[in-house]
């Protein structure tokens, strides 16, 4: 922390946190919701496919231009911007009456997501440096992931006690309190002179995402002979090759693909495809499971995970400076494969179900590895990029995020055999530990400790 603006400092990183803290809060919390929004406003295991992607489309696609524009107008003001509209947002899904309504909320509510999480990052990496940035990421990896994994606590208690469409309107008083810090931190927005917007890009990107997307999650429903699923599939595959050839020819690109000849930067990208893949899975799964079909309500599927809270609260920050010293290859590696062993463990779900012998040992095992993994390959990737390209990097590295996590919900059907059960549960638990082994394994073979070296290509 910079020594002469020591408040300065602890405002940035609280700053960050809350505003992180929202997009990562209400893209979980809705996990223990969805069997409630199902029954309120009717749909099956579709309907419930789209609460989520919904977000995580606008959300994964519109993160990089988030990046740009943080660059662009400033990280204050896009946060600022993020905050209003997530706010605006909620409140339109708390009152949704369909669940077509709910889905398009759901999408511009990813779209304000996308304007958190890049400019909160960059606040702590432009503020912070050497082992106090290490530090720093650890605090905000501990805050924003334990929100993942909080998410659901939250939204069953809402959805048990008063309504499932409490369940977005939580956020609203993070946001007013983050509002009022950023009126009382005093000092300059950064800006980077020169930097465009690549509006053509963000449409074939979200183009791209949301016509593949729509061809996974409906083609359960519509078969692959289906002119519908050919066609929004091959759209959104011929769209996101043309947003990859964009980002390789314009001369602003809102994903620099020079930034992937930093070997930590593409690894820990690859690791992170993965290891979101994985913990996106888990927790949808989980949730849905032990109230479809373990009988628990909302609440006790959502306390179910509180372990990982707890472990992610308490460990996090020490991980981060540990990785600062001894470098982030073996965490990345032993972390994930750690996940892996808590996946597996979750086969021993079973009927009848008893969550301290079958659910809590794999919980716990899983807590563990994520708290080795996240802090040390936060770092891990921003540390590999000069910082005065750490908002763009720091988007495409949580675009990844989101992006993984969008593709492994849109596969939800083929991955669980059609139907959400207890087979279903297990080849899900299966499937997330392929994942996270595979996350570990490019961790091993592609991350280096030389975390001094860095890439100021551009």
């Amino acid at each position: 922390m910079p020594r002469r603006m020591p408040r300065d400092g602890r405002l940035v990183l609280t700053i960050a946190v809350l505003a992180s803290f929202v997009s990562f809060l209400d893209g979980s919390v809705v996990t223990v919701a969805l069997p409630a929004i199902r029954d309120d406003l009717g749909g099956g295991l579709t309907t419930q496919q789209w609460v989520v992607d919904a977000y995580l489309i606008t959300l994964g696609a519109l993160i990089l231009v988030a990046g740009s524009l943080s660059d662009v107008f400033g990280r204050i003001r896009v946060l600022r911007w993020g905050l209003v509209l997530f706010a605006v947002t909620s409140i339109a899904i708390a009152a949704a009456p369909t669940p077509s309504f709910l889905i398009v909320a759901r999408a511009l509510q990813g779209v304000a997501g996308a304007l958190l999480v890049p400019s909160s990052l960059a606040l702590i990496t432009s503020t912070f440096r050497g082992p106090a940035q290490a530090r720093a990421i650890g605090t905000w990896t501990a805050a924003t992931t334990g929100a993942m994994v909080v998410g659901p606590v939250v939204g069953g208690l809402s959805v048990d006690l008063l309504s499932w469409r409490l369940v977005f309107l939580i956020n609203v008083v993070p946001i007013a309190v983050t509002l009022g810090l950023l009126l009382a931190l005093r000092r300059a927005d950064v800006r980077t002179p020169g930097r465009t917007v690549d509006v053509s890009g963000a449409l074939l990107c979200t183009v791209g995402l949301g016509g593949m997307v729509f061809a996974l999650i409906e083609q359960p429903n519509l078969g692959w002979s289906s002119p519908v699923i050919w066609a929004a599939g091959a759209v959104g595959v011929v769209s996101f090759a043309g947003f990859l050839v964009r980002q390789a020819t314009a001369a602003d690109p809102m994903m620099p693909l020079d930034l992937f000849r930093a070997r930590n930067f593409w690894a820990g990208n690859l690791t992170t495809a993965f290891v979101y893949a994985a913990l996106t899975l888990n927790g949808f799964v989980v949730g849905v499971y032990l109230q479809q079909g373990a009988g628990l309500s909302a609440t006790l599927a959502g306390l179910a995970t509180l372990p990982i809270t707890i472990l992610m609260i308490l460990f996090s920050a020490r991980v981060g400076s540990l990785a600062g010293r001894w470098g982030p290859r073996l965490f990345m590696t032993l972390g994930p494969l750690v996940m892996a062993v808590g996946g597996l463990l979750l086969l021993s779900v079973d009927d009848p179900f008893d969550y301290a012998t079958q659910v809590l040992p794999g919980v716990i095992v899983f807590g563990a590895g994520l708290t080795l993994t996240v802090s040390p390959l936060t770092s891990a990737i921003l540390g590999a990029i000069d910082t005065s390209r750490s908002g763009i990097a720091s988007a495409v590295n949580n675009a990844i995020s989101r992006v993984a996590g969008l593709v492994v919900i849109a596969m939800l059907a083929t991955i669980v055999g059609g139907a959400l059960d207890l087979d279903g549960f297990h080849r899900a638990a299966v499937v997330t530990a392929a994942l996270l082994a595979v996350g570990a394994a490019v961790s091993f073979l592609g991350i280096r400790n030389d975390v001094t070296s860095r890439s100021d290509v551009g």
